[in-house]
C-alpha cells in the first residue's frame, strides 16, 4: 500500500478527546480507547501539505471562501455519488450536530415533534430534548441474521404531527447503508405527511464492498426540496478538530432561514485551516481514501474472525459502512455493571456502551476499528480477557 495505516501515532499529547477524556467518562485514562468516532491514523498527505503551506503564510485573519472551495465539494459529490448539486445550495457549518441543533431551533417550535430511529447516535436524542422539542422514537427492527431494517408501519403510525425526521445515513451505530429503495419508501411517507427530513450523512464516504451510498436528497427533486443534508470531510479524513462541515439545501425558503440563523451567530466563516484542508481533501484525497477503506474493511473482517474464534459468546453482523462495529454482548448473561467494570478495570479498554444509543442498545457495545491492526488485536485481546474474568 502507498500509505502506512499500520503506523502507531502517539496521541497522548495530541489534546485528543478520545485519548484524554477517558478519565471523565470511565474514571481513568489508563485504557485503550476504542470509543470516540475519530481515527488513529494520520490524515491524507495532501491535507497535511496544504495545512503546512497555510501555516507558513503566518497570518490567520478572517477567511473568505474562494469559488474553488465550493467547486471541490460539488465535484466530490458528483464523482462519488453521481449527485449533481448547485454551488448555491451549499452552506458552511462548524459541525453536523451544530447544524441539526440550529435547524431544530429555527424550523420548529417548542414542543414540536421530532422523530428519530433508535438505536442511534446519542446526540440526536439529546439535542431534541435540550431544545425542548418532543421526541418521537421509531425503533429499528433487528432481523434474525443480526441486520437492521426500518419499521415503516411504525413510522407511519407515529408520524402524524411530526415536523422533522432525523435520518442517519449511513447509520451509526448499526452500520446499515440504506438502499435507494429503503430511502424512497421513507421519503414517500415523509412527503405524504409533510415532514422535513434532516439527513446526517457524515459517514457517507466510508462504505464497504458491495454497498453504495445514496444521498437521500439525490433520489428526486421532491425529496431534494424536502431535505436538508448534513455532510463533512471530518469523519472521512480525520479532521473533526478543524470544525468543518456543510449543508446542502436546495429549498430557497429553508436556505434563507438557515442563512439568517448562521449570520445571527456569526459562524458563517471557515477557520483558516478548515478551508484549505477541506479543499485539499476533496481535490486530492481520493487515492488515500481508497486505501483507507480497504484497510478498515480488513480490520472489520479481522475483528469478526477473531470474535468468532476466540469470543464466540459475542454476536456481530458485518457493517455495510462506517468504521464502527456494533457487537452484541447479551449472550454473556451477566449483570450490566459487572460487564462494564470488567471491560474498564480488567480489560483496560474504553468502548461505547450501547445503552447510550437508546432503545435496542442495551447489551451492545460499539467498537471503533479506525486504528492500526495491532491496536485492533490488542483491543480484542483485552475484551476477551475481560470476559474471561467474569
Amino acid at each position: 500500500m502507498k500509505f502506512n495505516f499500520d503506523k502507531i501515532i502517539d496521541r497522548t499529547n495530541n489534546f485528543s478527546a478520545k485519548w484524554s477524556e477517558m478519565n471523565k467518562n470511565f474514571g481513568t485514562n489508563d485504557l485503550l480507547p476504542m470509543w470516540v468516532a475519530d481515527m488513529d491514523f494520520l490524515t491524507a498527505p495532501c491535507v497535511m501539505e496544504a495545512l503546512k503551506d497555510r501555516l507558513e503564510q503566518g497570518i490567520f485573519g478572517y477567511t473568505t471562501r474562494p469559488s474553488s472551495y465550493n467547486e471541490s465539494i460539488v465535484n466530490w459529490l458528483d464523482n462519488r455519488f453521481s449527485w449533481k448539486i448547485n454551488q448555491e445550495w451549499l452552506m458552511f457549518s462548524p459541525a453536523v450536530i451544530t447544524s441539526i441543533s440550529l435547524l431544530i431551533q429555527n424550523l420548529t417550535q417548542k414542543n414540536d415533534k421530532i422523530m428519530i430511529q433508535e438505536p442511534v447516535y446519542s446526540p440526536f436524542h439529546n439535542i431534541v430534548e435540550s431544545n425542548e422539542r418532543s421526541l418521537v422514537i421509531s425503533p429499528l427492527v433487528k432481523l434474525d441474521d443480526g441486520s437492521y431494517v426500518m419499521d415503516y408501519e411504525d413510522i407511519e403510525s407515529k408520524i402524524k404531527d411530526v415536523k422533522i425526521f432525523i435520518l442517519c445515513n449511513p447509520h451509526n451505530p448499526v452500520g446499515r447503508v440504506w438502499t435507494r429503495e429503503e430511502l424512497t419508501r421513507l421519503g414517500e411517507i415523509c412527503l405524504k405527511h409533510n415532514v422535513l427530513v434532516i439527513s446526517d450523512e457524515i459517514h457517507s464516504d466510508i462504505i464497504l464492498k458491495n454497498h453504495k451510498h445514496t444521498p437521500f436528497a439525490s433520489i428526486s427533486k421532491e425529496f431534494s426540496e424536502n431535505t436538508i443534508t448534513c455532510m463533512a470531510p471530518t469523519k472521512t479524513f480525520n479532521l473533526a478538530g478543524l470544525q468543518s462541515s456543510f449543508l446542502v439545501i436546495s429549498n430557497p425558503y429553508y436556505y434563507e432561514v438557515m442563512d439568517k440563523a448562521f449570520s445571527i451567530l456569526d459562524i458563517k466563516r471557515n477557520n483558516a485551516f478548515s478551508l484549505v484542508a477541506t479543499e485539499a481533501a476533496y481535490n486530492y484525497g481520493e487515492d488515500w481514501l481508497y486505501e483507507l477503506i480497504k484497510y478498515i474493511e480488513d480490520n472489520v473482517d479481522f475483528a469478526i474472525d477473531y470474535i468468532k474464534n476466540h469470543i464466540p459468546q459475542l454476536k456481530v453482523k458485518k457493517p455495510e459502512g462506517t468504521y464502527l462495529l456494533w457487537v452484541d454482548f447479551s449472550n454473556l448473561n451477566v449483570d450490566k455493571e459487572d460487564l462494564k467494570n470488567a471491560l474498564i478495570n480488567k480489560g483496560r479498554i474504553a468502548l461505547n456502551d450501547g445503552s447510550s444509543f437508546g432503545i435496542g442498545g442495551d447489551g451492545y457495545y460499539r467498537i471503533n476499528l479506525a486504528c492500526p491492526r495491532s491496536m485492533v488485536l490488542e483491543g480484542l485481546k483485552r475484551i476477551e480477557f475481560a470476559i474471561k474474568s467474569l
